[in-house]
């Protein structure tokens, strides 16, 4: 009688071979066979095929038993779904290995001991599902995965709790709810070698941005330890993203944002007499540095555009890939140990915008605290807290549909729950971590690793949990009325004048990369400053003169992570920077140095020690006046080397600085003296500079302006007020201020008739074209050479130009 073989070669796998090994076991398969010649390492093992469960189950008699039992339940009722799924877990658990499946695994494992020359290796033990991963489901977090084990009989056992696996449930419920039949889908096992990421660091990588599916980024979470606490989201990881189009281009290192995570515990192998894995505190050490270098994130991200590329072109296809990394902390060694299509963003319309939009009044003072947003959409409902809750119990909660359910983090056998909720919120986890997945794939909006949401929230209360405001998301408290607007970007209309954004924030500058933008006019350092590196630069520099305990400590718990105070300013201004750039790359991106008055500086933790009170801060030493001055001169240095770095480093070569509040010729000198001092030189290695045109010695002299800058930048908003001799923050002569004044009109056709003469480029970024559809007619007959509008004003700013370029071409048909 011929022997069935139920034991695969790890490298004997490959993608043909999903519905006898799973989509795991066949993904690394694939790569051991293709991507290992490319320098990529995946540990060695072997894989225990479907046909072994199905035997399994066969030999035992429970395939009848198991496929009445789920027949008679009801899975919408989760005290029904408990009962059936612990049953049916119970009786495979309790099940005994055909002779000949135990013989070949005990083989494999024994050859594996001889291969690694150990005995008895440790090994993780992984579930591939024969459905699993495939493009149009995920079953992420569904099957069980068991760690450091060791030994024949330990092995078995693992197996068969992984064959349990299959029927959590999770599973079940997940499988109705697509339509699977249960018994068409198999379980194959992963016995691969473990990385000693137990003293390294793991994680997980993805070969696009998670929450806008923008396509140019492979997004890295990580933590110390093994990688369990990250995907269970147990942590708030560190993450690093890298801009793929420049990645591996040489002398360049497109690592254009990390963030430090709290990381607080971490899961570890056992003692003697102890489980086989365990959680710990992480050290302060680790606490205040990044589990992964720069060159090895860099390594990764590059790791896993292979896998991408490999795959799309494997499949005709642009597959995006989801891949769990492990550093080995005795060799110092990277591993990819898992890889699988991303089954979210791969399958959206990317043409359809859904905006949600909130009233900025009505949610001023109710904020009540915030974490990372996964997703974009906003919703209210009453908080449910699920606090330490056993999945025994959850079949007795009375969890409501449209309930917002709050924990400190979830578990997988929730999602019965989680379909049901408005909203989720909990205190751990990062991006890519259980609750966010799940969240992404029904659709629901999470904030993760808010910290102490459990205790801030209390059941009952009414909130609005927000994720529409960039990568922040925020729960206020009440139930705030908001918008939803669908748009298909596939029928906007094209016109002729560029447009340009005003971007402020860089999280959101991933979401607004579909758009079909020609750049960005106008991106403020200060937005960066206030809420990337929320300290005063000179207090940064000099807090230990100041001899202000409170301020330092403030700022030595600000920095962690980072070698000084000047890296932190540079390396978080180079980042926000970095993000916009990369989103609208290769399209110029227009960087505005920092324009703060003296008012807005002091405010800032450290201010008040250097910032003067002056009666009239609008026109008073701000924007170039400050750049060469020697009290602020360092400063501004920093800011001339983050671009540096932006520049050069990330290879943002896109990236366009511009002066704003330059009053003289003389000033605009020595602002360019001050910045060739710190490696920024016009004309060097492609750098343009833009004047922001907003005082009216811009427009007076602008011939000879134009001899020292590439462009022009008309700011409308300052612009007017000088030209009228109004504060346009005093309420008391709000209703004068108007940019469409035929003073302000004569100016700005000044100017645009002035750059054209010049030959350089002259485009505007206030915001009068986005309200007055007559004032944006205005700047197209004037022969404007683009306007740079805010997001939420771009629909109709296109829409409204389009209908005045077609009114002007039509009257020139007329005319001829």
């Amino acid at each position: 009688m011929e022997t069935t073989n139920y034991i695969l070669q790890l490298n004997e796998a490959g993608i043909n071979d999903i519905d006898r090994v799973g989509g795991k076991n066949a993904s690394l398969g694939e790569m051991l066979q293709n991507l290992k010649l490319l320098g990529i390492d995946i540990p060695f093992g072997f894989i225990v095929v479907a046909d072994a469960y199905y035997s399994f189950i066969k030999y035992n008699k429970l395939d009848v038993f198991i496929s009445t039992i789920i027949a008679q339940t009801n899975v919408d009722d989760l005290e029904q779904l408990k009962k059936c799924g612990g049953t049916i877990r119970g009786l495979i658990r309790d099940g005994k290995f055909p002779e000949d499946i135990k013989t070949q695994i005990a083989g494999a494992y024994t050859a594996l001991c001889a291969y690694y020359d150990k005995t008895d290796v440790d090994v993780a033990v992984r579930s591939s599902a024969t459905a699993e991963d495939l493009p149009d489901a995920s079953f992420a977090g569904q099957q069980d995965t068991y760690l450091n084990i060791t030994g024949t009989d330990d092995l078995l056992n693992a197996i068969r709790d992984c064959f349990a696996s299959l029927f959590t449930d999770r599973a079940i419920s997940y499988r109705k709810s697509f339509g699977y039949d249960h018994f068409r889908i198999g379980l194959s096992v992963c016995v691969q070698k473990m990385v000693r990421s137990d003293i390294g660091a793991s994680g997980v990588a993805f070969s696009l941005d998670t929450e806008s599916g923008f396509k140019d980024m492979v997004v890295i979470n990580g933590a110390f330890g093994l990688g369990e606490m990250v995907v269970q989201g147990a942590v708030k990881p560190d993450e690093f993203t890298i801009f793929k189009p420049l990645l591996g281009k040489p002398g360049l290192r497109p690592l254009i944002e990390k963030k430090l995570g709290t990381k607080d515990s971490k899961m570890v192998y056992g003692e003697a007499n102890e489980p086989r894995v365990k959680v710990v505190p992480t050290t302060e050490p680790e606490k205040a540095h990044f589990c992964l270098t720069d060159d090895m994130a860099l390594q990764l991200a590059s790791w896993v555009v292979a896998i991408e590329n490999y795959y799309t072109a494997l499949k005709g296809r642009w597959c995006p890939m989801d891949v769990e990394w492990a550093v080995d902390g005795e060799t110092r060694q990277l591993y990819i140990v898992q890889a699988r299509p991303e089954t979210i963003h791969s399958r959206k319309a990317q043409q359809t915008l859904q905006v949600f939009t909130m009233d900025v009044k009505a949610k001023s003072t109710q904020l009540l605290l915030q974490g990372i947003a996964v997703g974009d959409k906003i919703a209210s409902g009453k908080v449910h807290l699920l606090d330490n809750v056993d999945t025994v119990s959850l079949a007795q909660l009375n969890f409501k549909p449209g309930d917002v359910l709050v924990t400190d983090m979830t578990d997988p056998d929730w999602e019965p729950l989680m379909k049901k909720a408005a909203a989720i919120v909990t205190n751990k986890g990062g991006r890519t971590c259980h609750a966010a997945i799940v969240a992404r794939e029904l659709g629901v909006p999470a904030i993760v690793g808010c910290g102490n949401a459990t205790e801030l929230l209390s059941t009952g209360m009414q909130v609005t949990v927000s994720c529409a405001e960039g990568e922040n998301g925020y729960i206020y408290a009440g139930d705030i009325p908001f918008k939803i607007q669908e748009y298909d970007l596939s029928t906007l209309p094209s016109v002729d004048t560029p447009i340009m954004m005003n971007v402020a924030s860089p999280d959101i500058a991933f979401k607004l990369a579909g758009y079909p933008h020609r750049g960005v006019g106008l991106a403020r350092e200060e937005f960066i400053i206030s809420n990337y590196i929320k300290i005063h630069p000179q207090a940064l520099l000099q807090h230990r003169e100041l001899k202000d305990e409170a301020l330092t400590a403030l700022i030595e718990d600000t920095i962690k992570g980072y070698a000084d105070e000047q890296t932190y300013f540079i390396d978080k201004l180079s980042f926000g920077i970095g993000k916009i750039a990369s989103a609208f790359y290769p399209h110029k991106v227009i960087v505005r140095f920092s324009d703060f008055k003296t008012n807005e500086y002091a405010s800032m933790p450290g201010g008040s020690y250097f910032e003067p009170s002056e009666e009239n801060p609008m026109i008073g030493w701000r924007g170039a006046s400050r750049y060469y001055s020697a009290a602020y001169k360092e400063a501004f240095g920093m800011e001339c080397r983050a671009i540096k770095k932006v520049r050069e480093t990330m290879g943002l070569k896109n990236v366009v600085v511009m002066i704003p509040f330059c009053r003289t010729i003389n000033e605009l000198l020595r602002v360019y003296e001050t910045m060739k001092e710190y490696g920024l030189v016009r004309g060097e290695n492609g750098l343009e500079v833009y004047l922001m045109a907003e005082v009216p010695s811009n427009v007076i002299l602008a011939d000879q302006f134009a001899r020292y800058i590439d462009g022009f930048s008309i700011g409308s908003n300052d612009l007017t007020q000088l030209v009228l001799g109004l504060d346009r923050d005093s309420a008391l002569v709000a209703e004068i201020y108007n940019e469409r004044n035929e003073a302000v009109k004569m100016m700005i056709s000044q100017l645009i008739r002035a750059a054209k003469k010049a030959g350089i480029k002259v485009g505007i970024c206030g915001q009068g074209p986005s309200d007055y559809p007559d004032f944006a007619q205005f700047l197209v007959e004037e022969g404007i050479d683009s306007i740079s509008i805010t997001p939420d004003s771009f629909l109709k700013t296109v829409e409204a130009i389009k209908k005045i370029e077609d009114q002007a071409t039509y009257q020139v048909k007329q005319i001829a």
